[in-house]
């Protein structure tokens, strides 16, 4: 069952445990995005699957710096942004199967659908389904820059799969894509280094395709940690960012950001004086990337997870007691978020408004 607090509700009177959002965090995030973005011809195409909410993502396209779109991961994350108004939408995902392919080809009468593709086989899959319907679907192609995932090897890989893509009829090569990872806690400098290192290629590959006289307005690449680099880089066009809103800590060096989201639980046990139990375990948070962290108190530590609950040590100068609270923040936000139907959004200790987290569980 799920219950909706009442608006005006005090933080301390939430029944836990619960995913609550930090509204004046969540707006300086989106702030910072928007003025960051005004200044370049660059645009943000934030990443609904990290909120999977369309009151997010609507938030995200008024507030400005944006493409006037997002990404999704999947078909079903598409057409609940669709469904909610959401007027372009970036699949980053390959999309092969028949049935997906026809749901996506639905929402191409409705909303501006791109879609990556890496393989002439899908994109031919695609274009023969869209025919059908007399629709055209836009075709990105990924280049694969150093994550071992999806994407087309090498430059002439992406060549001879443009060069087959002008043959097809009901769809059309709009650009390219790529995503990138980097790993620790990096400086600007070594952001900026191995941003720019993994981002050439794909450039390279835009600049060669243009020379045989192909038109790509969607070059679109850059993650949260490399937004700022990737801006600056000549021919990108739009930045995939998504952990940048509600944050995580794997992505805690970067400072600019304010941690948005997190799980209030509640302590319901201290069976010695050095632990107590809270009611906040792997069925509520992601352990993806590692336990989460305890807000605001490095001498509580999680040491262990169940389903339910969690084990946290306590530090000798710490007093915590049973019903008290704890906030708990993910290492991995968008594995946490589709674990919950709502987000409670909270200003000033206070619940401002519940939104339903809609793309909920949209897995394929």
């Amino acid at each position: 069952m799920n219950i909706k607090p009442q608006i005006g509700t005090h933080i301390n009177d939430l029944d836990t445990p619960c995913l609550i959002i930090d509204l004046d965090k969540l707006e300086t995030n989106m702030n910072y995005v928007s003025d960051f973005y005004s200044r370049r011809s660059s645009k943000m195409r934030p990443h609904a699957k990290n909120h999977k909410t369309p009151a997010i993502a609507h938030m995200q396209i008024n507030n400005g710096g944006t493409v006037g779109g997002v990404c999704a991961s999947k078909v079903s994350e598409a057409e609940v942004m669709v469904n909610n108004g959401i007027k372009s939408v970036l699949i980053t995902s390959e999309i092969v199967d028949s049935l997906k392919i026809s749901r996506m080809i639905a929402l191409a009468k409705r909303a501006e659908i791109n879609v990556a593709v890496d393989s002439l086989q899908n994109a031919k899959s695609i274009d023969s389904i869209a025919n059908k319907f007399n629709v055209e679907v836009g075709l990105i192609i990924e280049i694969e820059t150093g994550m071992g995932r999806c994407g087309v090897q090498d430059a002439d890989e992406a060549l001879n799969l443009a060069e087959s893509i002008k043959g097809l009829h009901n769809v059309s090569l709009n650009g390219l894509m790529s995503h990138q990872t980097i790993s620790g806690e990096p400086d600007l400098e070594t952001r900026h280094t191995e941003a720019k290192k993994v981002i050439e290629k794909v450039i390279n590959i835009k600049n060669l395709l243009e020379s045989r006289g192909f038109v790509l307005p969607i070059i679109s690449t850059g993650e949260t940690w490399s937004y700022d680099v990737a801006a600056d880089i000549e021919g990108v066009t739009e930045i995939q960012g998504g952990s940048y809103l509600l944050m995580e800590t794997d992505y805690a060096y970067m400072t600019e950001f304010q941690q948005v989201c997190k799980i209030l639980g509640t302590v319901i046990s201290k069976p010695t004086i050095s632990s107590a139990i809270v009611n906040v375990g792997l069925k509520h948070i992601s352990s993806l990337r590692g336990v989460p962290a305890i807000e605001g108190n490095n001498d509580i530590q999680v040491v262990d997870m169940a389903p339910s609950s969690s084990t946290v040590s306590i530090g000798d100068q710490v007093s915590l007691e049973i019903g008290d609270q704890l906030s708990f923040i993910p290492s991995q936000q968008d594995a946490m978020v589709s674990r919950w139907n709502q987000f409670i959004c909270i200003r000033e200790r206070t619940v401002e408004n519940v939104w339903d987290i809609q793309a909920r569980g949209c897995i394929s």
